[in-house]
């Protein structure tokens, strides 16, 4: 009897951890089943690409009725068809070499093998944009529109909170880009590594956050790590069961280091004395891509200053919690705010 006791004990603990473990939902991340969201991922590579090329000049037409506020941006803006420099026989002739191009034709194939549909990262943008709706009530809805870059951008928003992906950028660390240009800096290991359907939702929904908050008005590094830190707060509350890793596009071993020299890093800041320092050259691989951090362990990934950042505003909406994200990214001084977080590295 005393032994079935015990075996029912036991499962009756394990029923509740596994219980608690399914009802947690993170940090602050709310209910939002009551939102309706529905996303039509568009697919202008595939209109483009399947389209008569001996009638270029119509299709280019469809195109920009079909495609109002996105097309001039890619015709204009990211191939250039219109600048006779570039396209000297004419924005069709140049549109029909392009889409024949033997590349870019492979490029186009690879995308279709990739993403022969889009249902699973339709899903994941659908409940992104619940927690965005949610969180910004007064903002538009985004709409989601796919396209070949050719390399030139990964993801930008346009119109209102409209969001342009090129899945070229989104083909797996297996694809070939580093063969592509191997002098291209763009193209380094580690952040081919991102370069992938598990990175498209976070990279994309960074681009969204980007249209919503000004650039800092000045450019000290505190500045600049606190600006960086509130976008990663924001989409951290937009992708509360994304993994640290990929929102900061850095290994889970590197997100691991972060957590644990949270003290090391602050000091070494301060003891540099780069918080309040505008000088680029010293500061600029704390809080732009770069593969590790100048001063720090090899361990260390680059955009460290950012993660510290994310940090400070964390400490802040919590002591101030009825703060609004709108009214974090409307905030300017990142003096103030940090100084009103008091913050602690652990």
């Amino acid at each position: 009897m005393i032994v079935n006791k015990l075996y029912l004990f036991a499962a009756l603990t394990i029923i509740l951890i596994l219980v608690g473990c399914l009802s947690d939902e993170g940090p602050d991340a709310p209910d939002v089943s009551d939102i309706a969201v529905e996303v039509d991922i568009r697919r202008f590579e595939r209109d483009l690409f399947q389209a008569d090329t001996a009638q270029m000049a119509v299709v280019l037409d469809s195109l920009k009725a079909a495609y109002p506020q996105f097309s001039p941006i890619f015709f204009n803006q990211i191939l250039g068809i219109n600048d006779p420099r570039v396209a000297p026989q004419g924005p069709a002739a140049y549109m029909r070499g392009f889409v024949q191009h033997p590349p870019v034709q492979e490029l186009y194939d690879s995308i279709q093998y990739h993403y022969p549909d889009m249902q699973k990262v339709e899903a994941d943008f659908e409940q992104a944009f619940r927690y965005f709706r949610h969180y910004f009530p007064e903002e538009t809805t985004p709409t989601v529109t796919t396209f070949i870059s050719e390399y030139a951008v990964a993801a930008f928003v346009y119109g209102e909170n409209d969001l342009a992906v090129a899945l070229d950028y989104f083909l797996g660390e297996a694809y070939p880009y580093q063969k592509i240009n191997p002098g291209d800096p763009a193209f380094s290991a580690y952040l081919v590594r991102t370069f992938n359907r598990e990175h498209l939702v976070s990279k994309a929904v960074q681009a969204l956050i980007g249209g919503l908050v000004q650039e800092p008005r000045q450019r000290r590094l505190l500045d600049l790590m606190v600006h960086n830190g509130k976008k990663l707060y924001v989409l951290d509350r937009l992708l509360p069961y994304t993994p640290d890793s990929i929102k900061l596009e850095i290994t889970a071993a590197q997100t691991q280091w972060l957590e644990e020299n949270e003290l090391e890093m602050w000091a070494y800041l301060l003891k540099e004395e780069l918080l309040y320092s505008n000088d680029w050259q010293n500061i600029r691989k704390l809080v732009e891509y770069s593969p590790h951090s100048p001063g720090m362990p090899p361990e260390a990934p680059g955009r460290t200053a950012n993660w510290i950042g994310w940090q400070i505003v964390e400490a802040y909406m919590e002591r101030y919690p009825e703060t609004t994200l709108p009214e974090l990214l409307a905030m300017e001084d990142a003096q103030k705010l940090m100084d009103a977080s008091r913050y602690k590295p652990r």
